[in-house]
Order: structure tokens, then C-alpha cells, then sequence
């Protein structure tokens, strides 16, 4: 036995033992990458190198250097951080692959959307769908309205059409639903007008702590599920006469049906959250008597709901609504009638969302009249087609000027055209008027779509909320909004925008709740989630999906047009069982099988590690060999660490793998650079089972 000393503690150790053997038999961790408890030290990725006072060099790895009695180690320091990050930097440098699938870094709730989609394939649903509720609670919902953003970062767009992920995510929440119908566990309209209602506790903690939500929105609703969750008493204050915000007061039913969101709602009531409707902020409540009624936290959610008017002569006479006006009507029951034609100004969602509805309410015809081209539309693609296939007309490039009045009441509105400039802050071409091109469209009513802001006069400024630019909430970044304990997110936070960014946010402002409640807020930890990447689809070496056969995507069932505007109707009806399987299917799979035990991974994120310090330079691409059914091997994750090669070769005897080229060409191939299969590999995995990257997997990991 010999006497070392590492970071100032004196230990005993067999005098045999390097001085990693030496740390860890003393709970001391340092981080290797090249290491394998089966061989003897291999010093080939020097992330455990320590310092050792007297060496001639600074730096040793602590794998390959035997102890001596008397050493002194140091394992932390700034040097020795530096360059641990400097070698994982330049390990990441030539990793070519996805740590996390492009669609769900795309989703802005991080939906685990390769996890589901691969259980649905498997007939597991009711697992798929806890899998997408770990990070949405509104399944149902966001199967009907998200604005898939996943999709459009799928990888299956190179190959021939994005897999349905939507359709998908919306034919498990349905198969939930029905479910729970079957067991007669039907979902109770959501607390119309009703103060103090609540549905059955299941078993939550009575006793926790108290926290108020403003708002009865996707963002409150998100972040209540979620707090519930994890114990706390969450009451919901709305001040309208049901539970939803914009999903019922800004979404028509034949996109969103109301008993839909009704059972959604109910769903997460379930978990012990209680909502309060007809009960408005600044004229029931405020957030000092929140406070003083016992709540330890304050979640402000009350969405967008102002509207901005047209700003031309004769906006506000009789026949100009506002589209967030309008929509609410209907949400609220309202008996609303139209005739004649109909304009609706603006290119967004609500823009199309307001003359589908008109088309519904007996408009004779109406036309969307948008500044800039089809292009630059802020709506989704979906919807503007499915506008377009009912009938309705668009104007592009038309910008209105005046509504012409006659007796107070709209007559027509007088347009201009426009041509795109150069791009403005948004990133879209600015529209600029042509001078004498002036016309005029007869109409009877006219419906502004131009942009939504969120009314926050039920904020009074004693109350040290932070303000900004759009009569938004200004929060850091762990969704503090300026007063202690008070925290925002959703439209009332972003401005108008989406469902599932309002979900994020409302989930992401409970963690931070319940790190506030726990005492231990820190807004520095939400950093960006550390993840390579391939890059977006233009980016992406299209060759790797060249064997792929094309599959035809799975068109949703639609209501015929004669049918969808008879009334309200749902448009979409849902995927089939077999269809929902065959469309499970064409998923590629994409992200990295060794995420969760990715070694290279976890000392990234544990050093701080940029992925852009060495960008620009070389990165090798190769084909992925999955011949082998036990094992599958990426050489784009390969860190040359050696450890398969040596595993094969000194614990099988096989010699299956070995080192090919050298320098920066230096690869890990089969023998003769065969596929694997066509090697004495054996399947035995103990190879896969000691990279500590993902570049060797067994293939039943392979979802």
C-alpha cells in the first residue's frame, strides 16, 4: 500500500492501482471516455487527465499513470477543465448525428414524438399517451389545432412526405377518450359559471401549498397540470363563463369541438386543479389579495385578447368587427347572422379562422385580403388550402385604405395594391404601396385580423408586474415576471401566437413555481438543452435515406364540403386503427438510441461544452451498418476510443473490428471493411455494451 494525496485528502491504496483506480475506489469520479474495467488503460481520449505535483508535464491521464507513494493529485481545477472541455469540443467537432429527434426539437414543448409514435405502431397506446402528457397535457386538443412545426422539421420530408405526426398524436388522445367514455368516466362540461366546482381529488396533498392561476388558457391549464402533479392545491381564476381562453373563445368548433376541450379540461381537473369561471382579475381578485388569501405563487396566463382596428377612416362603423370579437361571439353562443359578401383583412390564423366561419354563418361570399403574397401568409399552410378548397377567394398584395360608409353602415372598402420590398424585422419582404392602383370591393361586412395584444388593464402598476413594447408581461428566464412570486407565460407573455408555445411556456412556469416554492429559483439554469444535431433538412446528407422506399402519408377522412358548411361539424374525423399503424410506420426513427447512457453526452453538458467553437471544419459522413439484427453500428458517432476493438480482440478473441487509416481518416470498420454481419462477430453486444457513445447499439434499442 502507498500514501497519495488527492485534492488535499490523504488516502491508502494498492500500490498497483493508477490513479483512477486510485480516485474511484475512493468515491472520487473522474471523467474517461476510452476506459473499460474489462482492459488495461488505453490513454486514447485524455478527458481524465489531473495534475500531479512535480510532473514534468501539467497534465497526465490519470487512466495510464501508476501511484506512488507520497503523490499528490489534483482532479478539479481550471486548467484541467479547460482542457477537458477542449477535448470534448473537439471530439463533438466531428460527431455527426442527432442527440435528440429533429420533430422534437422542433415541438416548443419538447413532445417526446419518436417515443409515441413508436408505441402506437406497437398497439400501446394508453403508454403513448402518457408519453406525450409528460409534456402536454392537451393531447386532443393539439392533435386538432397544433401548427405542427415538428413536421416540418421531419426527416421524412427527403424522402417524400412528413409523417402525420398530429394525425397521429390526435388518434391516441380520441382512443383515450373513448376509453375513458366505456368505463363510464365521461368528462363533465368545465365549470360553466360556476365559483368554488372542482372535480374529484385524487388523491393530492391538501395540505400543500397554495398556488393561483390568472387565466383559464393553454398556458394556465398546462402549468396547473403540472404543478398538481407534483402536489400542489392549483386554483384557476377565469374571468369569462368557461375554461379554454382562445382554444374556445378563439377556435371554431369545426376544428376544435367543444366537447373535445371540455373533456381535456376535465382530464386535468381530475388531478385535483380547481377552476373558478366569471371571475375576472382587477375587478374580483388582484394579486395582493391572492397574496393575502394564503397563495404562495401567482401564475399570470390571461392570453391576447384585445384587437387592433384597422387605423383607416371609417373603421368603426357599423359591419367592422374584429376577428377576436367575432370568434369570441360564437364561443360565447352568440345568434350571429351574415349576408352578402364578406372581407376578412389579414393573413394569420384567426384571419382564416374568422372566414371559414363566416362561410358557415350564410355569407354569400368572402375573400381574404392580405398585404403580401401567399408566400409570406403567417397562417398554416393547411389551413389556407383548406380555405381555399371551400371557396373562399384571396386578394394578395391588397391592402385596404378606407372603409366607404353609407348611413354608418360599411358599403365597401377601397384597396390599394402592393408590391414586397426588402425583408423586414419579421424576415418577410415589407409590403409597399403601387401609387394609382387604388380600387374599390363592394362588401357588407368587413372582419380585422391584423394582430391581437393582450389587455392588461387588470394589472394595476402598484402591483410591480414588469411591462413592455405590445402590452406584454416581460419575464426572465425562468418566467419570473418582475414581483416575488409572481411568474407568466403564454400569449400574455409572446404576444399572439400558438397552443403548444403556450403549453410550454405554462409548463416550463411550473417548474420554476416549484423551484421558487422550494427555495431554490435560479433563472441562470434554463439554458438551451444540449444537443447535436445533422442540421435542418437542407443541411442533411440526403444519401442516408436513399435506400428508404417512398410511402404515400395517410390522408385524414374529411367531411365533404356539401356537409362541412351546413354547420359546424368537425371537418377532420380522425385516423383509423389501421391507418394510425401504417402511418407509425414510415417514422424513421431519427435521434440517438444511447441518448440516455451517451457518456459523450453527459461530460458535454456537465463542461459547458459549445458545439460551435470548432464549426466549419470537416465532418466526416458515413452509411450506418445495420446488417447485423443484434447489433447497430453508427460510424458518424465513433470516437475512436478503442474499446470495441479491444473487446472483441482480447475478451472474445474475435477480432471482429479494428482500427482502418490514420490521423483525422482513422475509422472503426469490420474486418476488410465488410458489413458486420458478413464478420466472425458473434452478437454477443459486448461491444455495444462498453461504447460509451451510441456509435455500437444493441438493435432492440433501436426503436
Amino acid at each position: 500500500m502507498v500514501r497519495v494525496i488527492i485534492d488535499k485528502h490523504e488516502y491508502m491504496v494498492d500500490e498497483s492501482a493508477t490513479i483512477l483506480d486510485a480516485a474511484r475506489s475512493n468515491g472520487i469520479d473522474i471523467p474517461t471516455l476510452c476506459h473499460d474495467e474489462q482492459l488495461e488503460p488505453f490513454g486514447s481520449c485524455w478527458l481524465c487527465v489531473v495534475e500531479v505535483e512535480g510532473e514534468r508535464r501539467s497534465l497526465v491521464p490519470s487512466c495510464a499513470t501508476k501511484v506512488r507513494d507520497g503523490m499528490v493529485v489534483t482532479t478539479k481545477s481550471e486548467l484541467i477543465s479547460n482542457a477537458r472541455k477542449l477535448c470534448l469540443e473537439l471530439l463533438l467537432s466531428d460527431h455527426y448525428g442527432d442527440c435528440l429527434p429533429p420533430c422534437q426539437m422542433a415541438c416548443p414543448a419538447g413532445v417526446r414524438v419518436r417515443e409515441y409514435i413508436d408505441l402506437i405502431r406497437k398497439d400501446r397506446y394508453q403508454e403513448a399517451v402518457e408519453v406525450v402528457k409528460q409534456n402536454n397535457p392537451l393531447p386532443a386538443v393539439c392533435g386538432r389545432v397544433c401548427v405542427r412545426p415538428c413536421e416540418l422539421a421531419c426527416r421524412r420530408n427527403l424522402v417524400d412526405e412528413p409523417v402525420a405526426i398530429d394525425f397521429l398524436k390526435r388518434f391516441v388522445a380520441d382512443w383515450e377518450m373513448g376509453e375513458k367514455g366505456q368505463r363510464g368516466q365521461r368528462g363533465q362540461k368545465g365549470q360553466k359559471g360556476q365559483k368554488g366546482q372542482k372535480t374529484e381529488d385524487r388523491g393530492q396533498r391538501t395540505d400543500g401549498k397554495k398556488v393561483a392561476l390568472v387565466g383559464a388558457g393553454p398556458a394556465s391549464l398546462s402549468c396547473a397540470y403540472y404543478l398538481a402533479g407534483m402536489g400542489y392545491r392549483c386554483i384557476i381564476f377565469e374571468a369569462l363563463p368557461d375554461a379554454g381562453g382562445m382554444l374556445r373563445y378563439g377556435i371554431p368548433e369545426y376544428r376544435l369541438p367543444k366537447d373535445v376541450l371540455d373533456k381535456e379540461i376535465a382530464s386535468i381537473c381530475e388531478h385535483g386543479v380547481e377552476i373558478r369561471c366569471n371571475t375576472a382579475m382587477g375587478r374580483d381578485f388582484s394579486i395582493d389579495s391572492l397574496m393575502n388569501d394564503g397563495f404562495e405563487a401567482v401564475f399570470i396566463g390571461i392570453g391576447a385578447h384585445g384587437s387592433y382596428r384597422l387605423g383607416v377612416d371609417n373603421d368603426g362603423v357599423d359591419g367592422v368587427l374584429s376577428a377576436v370579437d367575432f370568434l369570441r361571439d360564437m364561443g360565447l353562443n352568440k345568434d350571429i347572422r351574415l349576408k352578402g359578401r364578406v372581407a376578412v383583412i389579414g393573413g394569420g390564423n384567426s384571419a382564416i379562422d374568422a372566414a371559414r366561419t363566416s362561410l358557415r354563418l350564410g355569407a354569400d361570399e368572402v375573400m381574404i385580403v392580405y398585404r403580401r403574397s401567399r408566400l409570406e401568409m403567417p397562417a398554416n399552410e393547411i389551413e389556407i388550402n383548406e380555405a381555399e378548397h371551400e371557396g373562399i377567394n384571396y386578394h394578395f398584395l391588397t391592402a385596404p385604405v378606407r372603409v366607404i360608409a353609407e348611413n354608418n353602415r360599411v358599403k365597401g372598402i377601397e384597396c390599394i395594391r402592393m408590391e414586397l420590398g426588402e425583408p423586414d424585422s419579421s424576415g418577410r419582404r415589407s409590403p409597399l404601396p403601387v401609387n394609382g392602383s387604388e380600387f374599390i370591393i363592394d362588401v357588407e361586412t368587413v372582419i380585422a385580423a391584423i394582430g391581437q395584444f393582450p389587455e392588461i388593464e387588470c394589472l394595476t402598476f402598484d402591483e410591480g408586474i414588469h411591462l413592455g413594447r405590445g402590452k406584454t408581461i416581460i419575464v426572465d428566464n425562468g418566467m419570473a415576471a418582475g414581483r416575488v412570486g409572481v411568474f407568466a407565460a403564454g400569449d400574455a407573455v409572446s404576444g399572439a401566437s400558438t397552443a403548444i408555445e403556450a403549453i410550454a411556456g405554462g409548463k416550463k412556469a411550473a417548474m420554476a413555481i416549484d423551484q421558487y416554492l422550494r427555495g431554490e429559483l435560479d433563472s441562470k439554469q434554463w439554458s438551451k438543452e444540449f444537443n447535436v444535431s445533422k442540421g435542418s433538412l437542407d443541411e442533411v446528407d440526403g444519401s442516408e435515406f436513399e435506400g428508404i422506399e417512398k410511402q404515400a402519408r395517410v390522408k385524414m377522412p374529411e367531411l365533404e364540403i356539401t356537409e362541412r358548411l351546413k354547420g359546424f361539424n368537425e371537418v377532420e374525423l380522425g385516423l383509423s386503427q389501421a391507418d394510425a399503424i401504417l402511418e407509425a410506420d414510415r417514422c424513421l426513427k431519427c435521434g440517438c438510441n444511447a441518448i440516455d447512457k451517451c457518456e459523450l453526452r453527459r461530460y458535454g453538458i456537465e463542461y459547458g461544452v459549445g458545439l460551435d467553437r470548432f464549426k466549419g471544419g470537416k465532418v466526416h459522413h458515413y452509411l450506418i451498418d445495420n446488417s447485423n439484427p443484434a447489433i447497430l453500428r453508427d460510424p458518424n458517432k465513433c470516437i475512436r476510443c478503442g474499446r470495441c476493438v479491444r473487446i472483441c480482440l482480447e475478451i472474445k478473441g474475435i477480432g471482429a473490428l479494428g482500427f482502418v487509416n490514420r490521423g483525422f481518416e482513422t475509422t472503426i470498420e469490420p474486418t476488410f471493411c465488410k458489413p458486420l454481419s458478413a464478420t466472425e462477430c458473434d452478437s454477443c453486444g459486448k461491444c455495444a455494451a462498453s461504447c460509451p457513445t451510441g456509435a455500437l447499439v444493441d438493435s432492440s434499442e433501436h426503436l
